[in-house]
């Protein structure tokens, strides 16, 4: 079962590592930032359908901060339960099992967490 905390403290720790990352490489890190910014402001596509697919990338590449960074991101953004999870469902169809299973596990659970409090992102 999920820490109750989960969401929140994976949030956290990828802040405090990105952090400590830019002490050691502040050019790449700020660019990095800046890059990921400008992706994901609204343009052709909204901020919550961006969130949405890098939910379903991150589902597919099993990189488990992307999911809850971005779950978190496309429920901020008024995503809907069920498109958070079709879009992680989408993913499966190329990723087979493990997709799946990330959908099955983590990405429920993330929503749970989210929906049920007020995480800042």
């Amino acid at each position: 079962m999920m820490q109750e905390n989960f969401v929140k403290q994976s949030l956290t720790d990828y802040k405090k590592g990105i952090g400590q990352l830019q002490e050691q490489l502040p050019h790449v890190v700020e660019t990095y930032n800046a890059f990921t910014e400008a992706c994901f402001q609204d343009g052709a596509l909204s901020k919550k359908e961006k969130h949405l697919i890098a939910l379903a990338l991150g589902v597919y590449t099993n990189d488990e901060y992307c999911i809850v960074y971005h779950t978190k991101g496309a429920c901020d953004q008024g995503a809907s339960a069920q498109e958070v999870l079709e879009a992680a469902c989408v993913s499966s169809a190329f990723g087979g099992g493990m997709a799946m299973s990330q959908a099955a596990t983590l990405v429920q659970q993330n929503l749970s967490q989210i929906q049920g409090q007020n995480l800042s992102h």
